[in-house]
């Protein structure tokens, strides 16, 4: 006997349409591609990365399809599309990530442009002479997601992962620095320029620098930092000076820093600290001045060569500069003035009341002032360079200058002058040139001329005298100078040992000696007998 089967296991009937019963085999296919490309379209989705939209200046080098987007030389998407800007002023890229770099794609990201460049003395981008230009990208730490960037025109400097500090300098003009553009401490590359930008207010520029590890130790908040571009060439006593950082910094532009001496403040410098750029090493090394004082003086000769900014020195030390030159008109007198405003650092004067703010200290400053003035304190115009013909003040000592009083209740207040070295020349010069003015030039000239005449005419006498000279004298002196010549020649043999001569005369005075001894024998023998000469010679004596 059969057992019955559960309901649920018993066959269920499946109702056909009858359309389909008679459906072709042929359709099958079709139905089968169409959910193959289902297949891959979900699966090319799933796999498909993220699109991102450049924005560049110029799309030089890249090309829709074939240019890459690569991240440490690694390929990780393609330019899909590159369009203008509806203003048509920048070049619109639009370009596919692969999946893996969606996280690439954060506020922070910095995209570029690599092509052959050279720059700051370096050369980057060759390989792509041969493989084309691409986008590479610096991956930003920013968590906020982001798919629209503008691009670099130049690659950025990467400090990230380097051992060193970034600092902030401040200047009012870039020069010729540029990204890149090397940082030098004591002649040696330390750094480079990564960053610049322009401040809100428009007149600063805002350089960031990176210095490498353990270089960066050596910056403190003496630290002086300089734009070290070109050549500084200065003149002096020693000559002509000329000084750069490196061959680099002439043609690229660079920056040095340096601590002064003098001091010694080692501070570690805080994040926000900003630190001025200046123009030379002289401007960076110069000892910052404090409490300037204005004044005002007024100069009665030329002022050209003094322009602002020309210095103020006491004894050849700056104490000051030029502010202002200027022109003004007096209505009533009908004439001109030059005032010249001059800022004077008088701390430097080692004067340190003469800027004290209360009563008593400002009875002592005109006290001082007084005694300076009246021991004959001047402002005098010099010259700085006989080459530009810049002009500079000098404070100094005149005791014969006249006398002059302060104008407390000017200002700014007002220093007497005195007229300087370049007036006194040009005083001299003309002096000089009205006495040969009054100088009878042509009266002096034609006593010249005759006086050339009257010599001419001499010569001539001279020329003629030695010319009878060569004629008629000339050869009777001749003939006397033979006979004399003659006459010594004989005199000469006559004079020789053994001539007759010498024989004649050493005999004669043989006979004159022995005369002369018989003489001396008779005087003796008289001496002796005088009686003798009358009786005779004895006897016996004898002969």
């Amino acid at each position: 006997m059969h057992q019955k089967k559960p309901l649920d296991q018993l066959p269920m009937a499946i109702a056909v349409h009858e359309r389909l019963r008679n459906l072709p085999a042929i359709w099958l296919i079709p139905i089968i591609a169409a959910g193959l490309g289902i297949w891959l379209a979900t699966q090319a989705a799933m796999k498909s990365g993220p699109t991102v939209t450049l924005t560049f200046e110029s799309a030089e080098g890249l090309e829709a399809g074939k240019t890459k987007i690569r991240y440490k030389n690694v390929d990780i998407g393609d330019v899909k599309d590159i369009a203008l800007s509806p203003d048509r002023t920048q070049v619109i890229v639009t370009a596919e990530l692969v999946k893996d770099a969606e996280d690439f794609l954060v506020e922070d990201t910095q995209f570029w442009v690599v092509r052959p460049r050279i720059s700051a003395g370096e050369v980057s981008g060759i390989g792509t002479l041969f493989s084309g230009s691409y986008i590479s990208l610096k991956v930003g730490e920013s968590t906020v997601k982001r798919d629209q960037f503008t691009g670099l025109e130049s690659a950025p400097i990467l400090t990230s992962k380097l051992a060193g500090k970034e600092f902030m300098l401040s200047a009012s003009d870039m020069g010729s620095l540029d990204i890149g553009s090397p940082v030098y401490y004591r002649h040696i590359r330390v750094g480079e320029v990564v960053a610049y930008d322009i401040d809100p207010n428009g007149h600063d520029i805002h350089v960031r620098i990176f210095v490498h590890a353990p270089f960066h130790n050596y910056v403190s908040r003496s630290t002086r930092f300089w734009n070290a571009s070109g050549v500084d060439a200065s003149m002096d006593s020693k000559g002509v000076q000329v000084e750069t950082e490196s061959l680099i910094s002439i043609l690229a532009g660079g920056i040095a820093f340096e601590a002064p001496a003098s001091e010694t403040d080692a501070e570690l410098v805080t994040d926000d600290q900003v630190f001025p750029l200046f123009k030379d090493r002289i401007s960076a090394m110069k000892t910052p001045s404090g409490n300037p004082q204005h004044y005002v003086m007024y100069f009665n000769e030329s002022l050209r060569g003094l322009v602002p900014g020309s210095t103020v020195e006491f004894q050849g030390i700056p104490v000051g500069q030029v502010n202002s030159v200027e022109i003004r008109f007096d209505e009533q007198t009908k004439s001109f003035s030059f005032p010249v405003t001059v800022a004077i650092y008088e701390d430097e004067l080692g004067l340190p009341a003469m800027y004290m703010p209360d009563k008593v200290q400002q009875e002592d400053r005109r006290l001082l002032l007084e005694s300076l003035i009246n021991r004959g304190l001047r402002g005098q115009l010099r010259s700085g360079s006989l080459i530009t013909g810049q002009l500079y003040i000098a404070l100094e000592f005149f005791p014969d200058a006249a006398p002059s009083r302060m104008n407390w209740n000017s200002s700014p207040l007002e220093l007497p002058t005195t007229p300087g070295t370049v007036q006194a020349v040009e005083q001299s010069v003309t002096s000089i040139l009205k006495k040969i003015d009054r100088m009878p030039l042509n009266d002096i000239g034609l006593q010249t001329r005759n006086t050339l005449a009257s010599l001419n005419e001499t010569t001539q006498n001279l020329n003629k005298f030695m010319e009878r000279l060569n004629k008629e004298i000339a050869p009777e002196a001749q003939g006397s100078l033979s006979e004399l010549k003659k006459t010594l020649s004989e005199l000469k043999e006559a004079l020789e040992p053994n001539s007759p001569l010498q024989r004649d005369l050493r005999k004669t005075l043989k006979e004159t000696t022995r005369s002369a001894q018989t003489i001396r024998d008779l005087a003796d023998t008289l001496e002796a007998e005088p009686e003798s000469l009358i009786k005779g010679k004895k006897s016996g004596d004898s002969q």
